[in-house]
């Protein structure tokens, strides 16, 4: 059963916690919501399930009874050690205490180690969470790199508007374009403030990302022509790319893409031709 208000509110006491802003701390305390999370990841016997910011772990509950294996991640030392006393008694359960990041590109190692491990006996590796808003964006790039087969997840509803977003639009930008060349992105319901506590000031979503992979090996350099571009994204096309430090009369020549055109009206798929040009 997903806990309420009252029961995670007796946890932290427990555990001499509050909520946390710098670890982006919001509870789920709408226990249909905790569900609709765990269903959204359409978890198997055979899946690792990885969650980043369990808490006092009422969608872990829920995870352990749908998967075979779930891998929690929490960087609160406070709630790490609730979490090993509340599962102590189950063995598919693993805790990495620790940031689920490490440095701007890259994952905790424990995690990843996890995950391959997974992948080698041919289970599907899938987050599912309640993401701390702090890290969500730069997590979401990480794991689908890293070859996570689905991500399902809670986020604020201005990232997830990012994700989903077609070029020309005000969300649109290097977020979207990475996310959307390695995977399909489902935006599945939006959510009140009044499903967390503490409730934040905007409006949340529930995400589901299926990974589906265009960019292969290149992705850390595509990532980085991506971003350059964008830093000149009130520039024509033409001005971004020779800013950037690029040939773009040879570019905007293979492509056939119009230079005057700024880069925010091109689609994930022209970034990718771009980026095959400049390294023709």
């Amino acid at each position: 059963m997903a806990q309420t208000k009252h029961e995670i509110v007796a946890l932290l006491a427990e555990a001499n916690s509050q909520p946390r802003h710098r670890f982006g701390q919001n509870f789920m305390i709408d226990g249909n919501l905790v569900r609709l999370v765990a269903d959204a990841g359409l978890l198997g016997p055979d899946d690792l399930a990885v969650e980043v910011g369990p808490g006092t772990g009422t969608l872990t509950q829920e995870l352990l009874e749908r998967a075979g294996r779930v891998a929690a991640v929490e960087i609160d030392r406070d709630l790490a050690a609730l979490l090993r006393r509340q599962f102590a008694d189950r063995p598919s359960f693993a805790l990495i205490e620790g940031d689920a990041l490490a440095g701007k590109h890259g994952l905790n190692a424990d995690l990843v180690s996890l995950t391959r491990e997974a992948r080698g006996q041919g289970r599907h590796a899938k987050l599912v969470a309640n993401l701390p808003y702090n890290i969500a964006s730069p997590l979401v790039v990480e794991l689908l790199i890293e070859g996570v087969e689905l991500l399902a997840f809670t986020v604020q509803k201005e990232v997830a508007d990012r994700l989903r977003a077609g070029a020309g639009s005000e969300a649109y930008g290097p977020l979207t374009v990475m996310v959307q060349m390695l995977g399909q992105v489902e935006v599945l319901r939006t959510l009140p403030p009044q499903a967390f506590w503490p409730a934040p000031k905007i409006e949340s979503a529930l995400v589901r990302v299926t990974r589906a992979d265009r960019i292969g090996e290149r992705v850390r350099p595509f990532g980085a022509f991506v971003h350059k571009v964008f830093s000149f994204r009130r520039k024509t096309l033409r001005k971004a790319l020779a800013q950037g430090g690029y040939e773009a009369e040879r570019i905007l020549g293979a492509t056939g893409l119009d230079g005057q055109q700024r880069p925010e009206m091109l689609t994930p798929e022209q970034f990718l031709a771009m980026f095959e040009a400049s390294a023709g």
